[in-house]
This record gives structure tokens, sequence and C-alpha cells, in this order.
């Protein structure tokens, strides 16, 4: 087996269909799992991302990344936007050791995914604040928002600026 397909099948291995979502969150529930989400669009992967899902990690036994579907990147940020499509992206993310799962979801806001993961922590970065959309459905099923500080200087959209005043 080659290296492309022994990565390929570590990657899939931490993938998680949303239709299968249920299922498996009921699984890590009987075995007495907490759950920690975080979710994005996690274009262009930079050390402030990597700065919140670790943060994300720790704040239980699982942690599940729930990324934007191209689709709606494009909707609420920009039609030329994403610039890394879903399937490198979710090969990106999990290729991180500290992530344990990732999924994906079509919706402009992960609300409707958050309330079939329930999860017991939603990690959100502090430009959103603790009223932040999933605020709501995170405590109504039982959960907890965990805020992390960004990492001053580090957006995807700086690096864009810098890339085209590079060009």
């Amino acid at each position: 087996m080659s290296h492309f397909q022994n990565f390929h099948k570590y990657s899939m291995s931490k993938r998680i269909l949303p239709e299968e979502l249920a299922e498996r969150v009921a699984l890590w529930r009987q075995d007495g799992k907490t759950i920690a989400t975080i979710n994005g669009s996690f274009d262009l992967l930079h050390a402030g991302h990597l700065h919140m899902l670790y943060e994300a990690s720790k704040q239980a036994d699982l942690l599940l990344v729930a990324l934007n579907s191209d689709a709606s990147i494009k909707q609420y940020k920009s039609s030329k936007r994403p610039i890394i499509a879903l399937e490198e992206r979710l090969q990106l993310i999990s290729a991180l050791s500290f992530v344990d799962y990732v999924t994906h979801f079509e919706e402009v806001d992960p609300r409707q995914i958050l309330s079939v993961i329930k999860p017991d922590v939603h990690v959100n970065g502090a430009e959103y604040g603790i009223n932040c959309i999933e605020a709501e459905i995170v405590y109504a099923g039982g959960g907890k928002v965990h805020i992390v500080d960004l990492v001053p200087g580090l957006s995807t959209s700086q690096i864009i600026k810098k890339i085209i005043e590079v060009v």
C-alpha cells in the first residue's frame, strides 16, 4: 500500500457522514464519552486555526470538527471562496492528531447539525462571543459554550490580503 493510500485510509477513518452522526453520537454517549464540537470553514488552515482546534480538543473526551460545505461558504463568505475544496479541508483537519472526528454540513450555520450532536461543549472564537448563534441550541441540549481568544494577526482574510500584495 502506498503512502497516499495509507493516508487516505487514515483520513477516512476519522470522517463521519452527516447522516451517520446520530448513530455515532449515541455510541459515544453509551461509552460515557463527552463531546466537544467546533465548526467553521477552516479555509487556508493556519496557526490560529490550530490554536483553536487544540484548545477545543482539551474540552472533552472527543473533538468533532464540523466543516461548512463549499456551497455554504459561497453563501456566507464570497462566491470566490472557499479557496480549498471540502475534500481537501476534510483531509487537512483529519490529519491533526488532536482531532478525533470530522464531518461536514450543507447549511450556512451549524445549528441543525449541533441539534443532532448535542455537544457537551461547543467551542467558538472570541470574535463570535458567548452569545454566538450556536449558543441557544447548545444550551438547549445541556451543553456549554467555551470561547477561545484569537491569535492576533492570524486570519484567512489577512493571509489572502498578504498574498494579493505579494502577487
